[in-house]
């Protein structure tokens, strides 16, 4: 086995991540000059301040996560084969869980890839990069994903603000094949088209399956408002099952024209409509307008984007609330959502219960529901719970 750079925790500090926590703080580690020295992303042995080994790690010492946990075996080999081993893991549980191989294959730290996720369309994988140490294993990982899956194209993605915190530049290449356009998946019987070379993130959001589905259950002859609708994933389902009608919401134009090809391809074309717009903007001038709808879904991008953005984040999430609940019919339903791992759900009932009761309605909380469970919880991570979905009877 190569000799492996180590880093060693103050003492004091060993009990978090003893007990399940996957991530090592800066301030954690016992300061040393070898550390700076540290390539970023290296695989170093994590031990405790008396020497004990924890396991293995990425380390980066440019990032205030410092230490991802990658194994709790100072052993273990990582190559190709241990790869192969996780996917398979995680292919299993996914073939078993959703039936189509249209997912998240693997999620990050809940799944043993720190700082990555893999999408699956069909035979299109993309793998989405966020920590050093997982672009270190790029290849490797393409390599075991070939070698378990054989599919058609390999493509890497990353950018955004936690791939500049690791120091990492933005990336977007093909592995393996070539994509040159948009690929067709189907989410609860419904297709769509989507773009994981251009489309945000990896070109769809799998975590919002589920949520999707329990709207559709309750469209059936519903007007619906599917507010920052991206391709209208709720939307498109909600007709699919029934719906009378659908107005489609979001500011891009590009997923707004996805939303109408997928409601072309399903047949029900005549009942969406889309706008384009911000939602802060448009939901007032809906509300006045007397055009009630039966069903409003809010999916907005993240308020709180960091601990800093909280209050302004939760005056946000309280007013959308509030204008949202304003644009539902009586005895309608709203779904509001967050996927802000910084916004506390409790945090985000008490936020939305304000903003529904500022528009002068009353609500009973029907679902508290997360994301679909091809993206498990770490039940040592809390920040890993992102995904919020507040589901109210609105009066």
């Amino acid at each position: 086995m190569t000799k492996r750079p180590t880093i060693h925790l103050k003492s004091g500090e060993e009990r978090r991540v003893l007990g399940g926590h996957p991530w090592v703080y800066s301030n954690e580690l016992q300061p040393s000059p070898e550390l700076k020295a540290i390539t970023p992303g290296s695989v170093v042995t994590l031990r405790q301040a008396d020497g004990r080994p924890i396991g293995l790690a990425f380390f980066n010492p440019k990032s205030l996560i410092s230490g991802r946990v990658l194994t709790r075996d100072p052993a273990a080999a990582i190559d190709t084969a241990f790869w192969q081993q996780r996917l398979a893991r995680a292919l299993k549980l996914r073939d078993r869980l959703i039936g189509v191989p249209y997912y998240r294959l693997a999620h990050a730290e809940a799944d043993g890839f720190p700082g990555c996720v893999i999408d699956r369309y069909g035979d299109v994988i993309v793998i989405d990069v966020s920590s050093a140490g997982m672009d270190a294993e790029v290849e490797p990982l393409a390599a075991a994903i070939d070698a378990l899956l054989q599919p058609k194209v390999i493509l890497v993605r990353g950018d955004g603000p936690a791939r500049e915190l690791e120091g990492l530049e933005p990336v977007n290449r093909v592995l393996k094949g070539s994509l040159e356009g948009p690929v067709d998946i189907v989410e609860n019987g419904v297709k769509f088209r989507c773009d994981p070379r251009a489309g945000q993130k990896t070109g769809w959001f799998f975590d919002q399956r589920d949520n999707r589905a329990l709207i559709a259950r309750l469209a059936k002859g519903a007007k619906v408002l599917d507010a920052y609708c991206y391709m209208s994933g709720f939307g498109n389902q909600a007709l699919a099952a029934g719906a009378g009608e659908v107005l489609a919401l979001d500011r891009s134009a590009p997923a707004l024209e996805f939303a109408r090809q997928a409601a072309e391809i399903n047949g029900v074309a005549g009942h969406l409509r889309t706008r384009m717009g911000d939602a802060f903007d448009i939901l007032p001038e809906i509300a006045q307008s007397g055009q009630l709808f039966d069903i409003v879904v809010a999916d907005p991008p993240a308020f709180v984007k960091s601990r800093k953005d909280f209050h302004q984040g939760a005056r946000a999430y309280r007013k959308l609330a509030r204008l949202a609940a304003a644009c539902v019919a009586p005895d309608g339903i709203l779904m509001l959502c967050s996927c802000s791992h910084n916004m506390p759900a409790d945090e985000l009932i008490k936020q939305a219960a304000r903003g529904i009761q500022e528009a002068g309605r009353n609500a009973r909380m029907l679902y508290h529901t997360g994301a679909a469970p091809d993206h498990p919880v770490h039940p040592g991570l809390p920040e890993s719970a992102y995904l919020k979905a507040l589901t109210f009877a609105i009066e």
